[in-house]
């Protein structure tokens, strides 16, 4: 779980109103809590009030195409084999090759093919939707003027800070072994942050491979450059299990936490991992 608190202040969950000028707004879309914090110029302007309608808007139309709760939506129907890839909207094929390309880089440890208990596989892009359509719906808010975000979908999180001399948004990662503590805070101004875990939902998070739980640490947090791969990164990673800092060396991130059962941490440098995936310079061979 994450949190966002202004500058210099406790962390704490978002909700509706205005506050410490920041303006926050908060829907329930996709089956989860969808919050937005702005501040700056057009953070109670009419233009941020229609960026924001835009946003829930755009969530409800990705969630009817990709939803496996609706019988009648794109993916439900592309699962059951009633239609063809061809058939659907554009944004299908998309996030499918984001699957296939996911599944690729994780070594399996990610896949939208879960094991369907028969011995077959089906078909569940939710890994990816969730990130991917926050990222897609969060450009609705970068045309905003001078004005600042963070929008929230179920705990993670795409920041932006359009002012260079506005502070940058304080995240809270919070403790998985004691949901009532934040274990570290973290400043962002631009790019995003997810958490994989069984802190607060059990287990929930499958391994493709095997079909089972994962045996994951406590939880893995990333802060990615967009919300697509940082999600599907922080799940890739938590099904790794012991690896998981190993692996999310080899990611292209900002940083990430790896929290094991025993409370113990690693912290993950992207900076340093990219540094060591290009080698040395010419001039220190």
């Amino acid at each position: 779980m994450i949190r966002t608190s202004p500058p210099n202040a406790t962390a704490a969950a978002p909700h509706a109103g205005t506050e410490d000028g920041i303006h926050r707004e908060v829907e329930h879309v996709m089956g989860m809590p969808i919050s937005l914090a702005l501040r700056g110029r057009q953070a109670r302007s009419t233009a941020g009030r229609q960026a924001w309608r835009a946003v829930v808007a755009e969530l409800r139309e990705i969630d009817a195409v990709f939803s496996t709760y609706r019988a009648e939506s794109f993916v439900g129907r592309l699962g059951r084999g009633e239609i063809a890839v061809e058939d659907c909207p554009a944004l299908v094929a998309e996030v499918l090759e984001l699957g296939r390309r996911a599944e690729l880089e994780s070594a399996g440890a990610f896949s939208i093919m879960l094991p369907d208990g028969r011995g077959g596989r089906r078909l569940d892009p939710s890994g990816v939707v969730k990130g991917w359509a926050a990222q897609r719906a969060a450009a609705q808010l970068a045309g905003l003027d001078d004005t600042d975000f963070c929008l929230s979908a179920g705990g993670d999180l795409i920041c932006r800070v359009a002012d260079p001399g506005r502070p940058a948004w304080r995240v809270g990662i919070e403790d998985p072994c004691d949901v009532d503590r934040v274990l570290a805070v973290v400043p962002v101004r631009c790019g995003a942050v997810a958490t994989s875990g069984s802190a607060r939902r059990g287990s929930h998070i499958l391994d493709p491979r095997t079909g089972g739980a994962a045996d994951g640490p406590a939880s893995v947090t990333v802060i990615g450059h967009d919300l697509t791969w940082a999600d599907i990164d922080a799940t890739a990673a938590f099904v790794h299990g012991d690896r998981a800092a190993d692996w999310l060396r080899t990611r292209s991130l900002i940083s990430a936490m790896v929290v094991r059962r025993d409370g113990s941490t690693v912290v993950v440098d992207g900076r340093e991992s990219a540094s060591a995936r290009s080698g040395p310079s010419p001039a220190g061979r």
